[in-house]
Formats: structure tokens, C-alpha cells, sequence
């Protein structure tokens, strides 16, 4: 079993290695001690300060509410030792959760255990599905937490921003603590949640792949703590769509694309993922989601993403009119994710269209933006933007072409001479061949073969560059096909499995 931290948690996204900007190693979490010589980095760093002993007591909480709600669907011993560890998280939160955190960041929606009320919800329904799977021995402890969860939601109603994903989790706490169905139908319950939340393409509103599946679990837990509730025919539909979202998105072989600001990979992911038992939709060959705005093509063991849509909230990525490649089970070509937010330099440089197999004029950032569909067929799909850079124009159109490959065609015009250049961001051994002709053919491991022609002269210029953002240190070879001094340029590629 697990021996409970003694400290208030922190913000997880501070358990990251400052130097190599991947996530520390999640170690000691059920011993109640931060480790002695600090906590370890894939790369051989320990680290120990204030934040990252923070970020660790969170998980270690989180840890600690898990193994708590194992031993309470086991033996009689198990179900004993549950029911005196939950004693002594009432103790511990009546000592230490009886205000909010003093010691979170200003833009925090604090919690009283946590520093963030978002962090408390997500620990608060497994220690509140523990509780009442053991008959709620602990009612202070959960009359508490279901009543912190009010408090924070209701000061996200009066802040007009009742559609957060942190709503979610907070009325799951609240369901999950209580039993009681106002968390669910009541005026700012989750059934009103789903429906201003989610888009009516089945889409979370910030169109980020992980937080769909975040705020997804939440509405499931929330109605499985109720028993016998009536899920109106609405709110009951929008969450299928959500689930067949997920659906339709994950690969063959499992692999989920994090479009947006998400893990790219992430055990703690892949768990949660498991509560979702995603199995592979029947695969259409187009498929648009009109209000998240994007276009997903298969054909031939290759999955195409075209992103035209909003830029997501504070979770989206300035990668307008990105093309993301996936095989049933290899991401050639990944949205690469994000990383622990407390990284400043990663977050951005993975937020970029630098990172992103976007477009590019003068090597700046695209603007904050969206783009639209100018049409999708049985076999195509054409997306545009014009507000990714003033005075410049694109259009991207995706073809599945009788033979099995993939077409894509991406023109860009510009009101003066410009630096324009197209993104290739691999995440698998990536080789280029420059043709007589002036062609170019890429290798993609092997999998996947590219042909690359352009309507002016473009140069490949490949570069060692960061992979995704599991990993920043895992070198790839970025490539920008650039035409300089450019009023327009289209780019023609053509993709083929095998």
C-alpha cells in the first residue's frame, strides 16, 4: 500500500528536467518520501528544488488516490488498509486543505491541497469512487472535497468561463464524492457542460486531442457515479460523438495523434487512455470535422491530417494547414506534442510553426488563426488560409489518388517577394535522393516513399532538428523545401506506402 505524502502538492507541469526538457522519472511515489538525491532525468540529471518537489508530491498524491481505490475493490485486508489510509487523507485535509494554496500562481483557479483546483478534482474522484465503493467512511473528508469543487466551479460560472475543461473535473469530484445528480443535471452540471463544451462534430471546443479525452473521462466518471441516471438523448449523443472522435482518430495499431497542445507520449496518458477502451472505427477515406476544423484521410495503411481549423484557445499550436502522416502503426509524421508546461523554452519552441509541418514565410510564426474548408469530397479535401501572415494566401488540397497514394498539393501567394517555404517534421529516419530533374524523393524507414517537385525553383535544406516533444534530445532531420523571393510557389508531393 502507499504511505501518503505530508505536504500540500504543487503544479506537475514543474516536473521536468530543466536541462534535457523531458519529464522526470516517476519514482518513489508510493513512499511518501521525495527521493534522497532527487528526482531523476532520463539523461543522468537529479533534480531537486522547491517546484520539482512540488510537482512530484502531486503525483505522489495522485499515485497514493489509485492505489487506495485498488485496494478497495480487493480483500478484506485491502478493503481495511483502504478504509485507514482515507482516514488519514481526512486528517491530512483537514489540516492542510482548510484554504485555498497560498502558493500558486496568480492565474491559478487555486485548490487547498493542490495548487490548482483542476489537480484536486482529478485526485478528488478517485478518492471519492474509493470512498463510496467502501460505503463513504470518511463523510467529513468527502463533504469537504465535493464542496471545495462548488466553490471552485462556481467561481468559473461568475468568471464567464463555465465551458473549461476544469468544469468537467470539478462536477466529476462533486458527483463522485456525493452521489447526488444535481452535479449532473443541475444548471451548471455537467448535461449543461456537454452541450456548451463540445462542439456538435463531437469535438472538445479547444480541439486538443488530449484534452477531449481528459474532459471525456471526466463526463464518464461523473455518470457512473450516479447510478440510475437519466442521460438526456442530447447530452447522451454529444458524448458518443465525442467517443467516436477518438475513434476514428487512433490508428490500426493503436497510436492516437496529440493534435494540439498534448502529450506525444506519456505513460500516464496511455493509462488514462486505457479507461476509454478505444478500439478502431471503420475507416471512411475522408472524414471532416467541420468545427474543429479538420480533414482526415486513409487509404492504403496511411492516415493524412490536414489542420485548417481555429487555433485552439490557450492549448493550440500555430500550425495552420499542417499535413500530419501516420501508418497503422508508426507516426512518420507527427503533430510532435507538448511538454510539461513548466518547461518555458520547449513550450514554445513545440507551440511553434518551426516545429510543425506547416508553411512558412520569412522563418516566422504564424499568426493566432483559422483557416477554412473549400471543399471535401469522396476522395479530396481542399482547406485555405489567409490570415496566417498578412498579405500572403494558402491553399492546401489532399488527394487519394486510384493507386493508393497520397496527393498533396500546397500553394502559397504572396503580395511581394517572400521566403516561402514548406515543412517536412519527421519522427522516423528520414532520407532525401535530389533527382537530375530537380525532383526530390524521400525514405521515410522505409514505410513510406515521397516524390517532391515545386512550380519554381525550391531547395530542400535539411537540417538535425529536436523530435517531438516527448523527447527533445531525440535528434530528426527537419527539412524546409524553400523558394526564395517568392510571390507564389506550389508544392507538389505524392506519398505511397511500401
Amino acid at each position: 500500500m502507499a504511505v501518503l505524502p505530508n505536504e500540500r502538492g504543487g503544479w506537475w507541469h514543474h516536473y521536468v528536467c530543466p536541462t534535457h526538457g523531458v519529464e522526470l522519472e516517476h519514482v518513489g511515489l508510493l513512499t511518501g518520501e521525495f527521493p534522497e538525491d532527487g528526482a531523476p532525468c532520463a539523461y543522468g540529471c537529479r533534480v531537486d528544488d522547491a517546484d520539482v518537489r512540488g510537482a512530484w508530491t502531486v503525483l505522489a498524491h495522485q499515485a497514493s488516490a489509485r492505489a487506495i481505490l485498488a485496494a478497495a475493490g480487493g480483500s478484506a485486508d485491502e478493503r481495511a488498509a483502504a478504509v485507514a489510509l482515507l482516514g488519514e487523507y481526512a486528517d491530512r485535509y483537514a489540516a492542510l486543505g482548510t484554504a485555498a494554496h497560498n502558493g500558486a500562481a496568480g492565474w491559478m483557479l487555486r485548490g487547498r491541497l493542490f495548487h490548482q483546483a483542476l489537480t484536486e478534482a482529478i485526485w478528488a474522484v478517485t478518492i471519492g469512487r474509493a470512498a463510496r465503493l467502501l460505503g463513504d467512511p470518511v463523510p467529513e473528508l468527502t463533504a469537504g472535497l465535493a464542496e471545495a469543487a462548488r466553490v471552485a466551479r462556481d467561481s468559473l460560472v461568475a468568471e464567464g468561463r463555465f465551458a473549461s475543461n476544469y468544469t468537467a473535473w470539478l462536477d466529476a469530484a462533486g458527483a463522485a464524492c456525493t452521489g447526488k445528480p444535481e452535479w449532473l443535471d443541475g444548471p451548471h452540471g455537467i448535461f449543461a457542460h456537454v452541450l456548451v463544451a463540445t462542439h456538435a462534430d463531437g469535438w472538445e471546443w479547444e480541439a486538443s486531442t488530449y484534452y477531449h479525452s481528459f474532459v471525456l473521462r471526466a463526463y464518464r466518471h461523473a455518470i457512473a457515479a450516479v447510478p440510475g441516471v437519466k442521460v438526456p438523448a442530447t447530452v447522451r449523443g454529444r458524448i458518443d460523438a465525442m467517443a467516436d472522435v477518438l475513434r476514428v482518430l487512433v490508428t490500426p495499431g493503436g497510436l492516437l495523434p496529440s493534435l494540439h497542445d498534448g502529450p506525444y507520449r506519456r505513460a500516464e496518458w496511455d493509462r488514462e487512455l486505457a479507461d476509454l477502451d478505444m478500439r478502431p472505427a471503420a475507416r471512411r477515406p475522408v472524414t471532416v470535422y467541420r468545427d474543429a476544423g479538420y480533414a482526415i484521410l486513409h487509404a492504403n495503411g496511411l492516415q493524412a491530417i490536414v489542420d485548417y481549423g481555429a487555433h485552439g484557445g490557450s492549448h493550440g499550436h500555430l500550425d495552420k494547414l499542417s499535413l500530419y502522416l501516420y501508418g497503422d502503426d508508426v507516426a512518420w509524421q507527427p503533430d510532435p506534442g507538448q511538454v510539461p508546461y513548466g518547461h518555458a523554452y520547449w513550450r514554445r519552441h513545440y507551440a511553434s510553426t518551426a516545429a510543425h509541418p506547416a508553411f512558412s514565410v520569412d522563418g516566422l510564426d504564424q499568426a493566432e488563426c483559422a483557416g477554412e474548408l473549400v471543399s471535401a469530397g469522396t476522395d479530396e479535401v481542399t482547406t485555405a488560409c489567409g490570415s496566417a501572415y498578412d498579405g500572403v494566401s494558402a491553399v492546401r488540397r489532399l488527394v487519394l489518388a486510384p493507386d493508393g497514394a497520397l496527393r498533396d498539393e500546397l500553394t502559397v501567394t504572396a503580395d511581394r517577394p517572400r521566403r516561402i517555404a514548406a515543412h517536412l517534421r519527421p519522427d522516423v529516419p528520414l532520407s532525401l535522393r535530389v533527382q537530375p530533374d530537380g525532383s526530390v524523393v524521400s525514405d521515410w524507414d522505409g514505410t513510406l516513399r515521397g516524390t517532391h517537385t515545386a512550380s519554381v525553383p525550391a531547395r530542400f535544406v535539411a537540417r538535425p532538428g529536436p523530435g517531438p516533444a516527448d523527447d527533445p534530445q531525440r535528434a530528426r532531420t527537419h527539412v524546409d523545401w524553400v523558394a526564395e523571393d517568392a510571390t507564389a510557389v506550389t508544392f507538389r508531393s505524392t506519398y505511397k506506402v511500401g
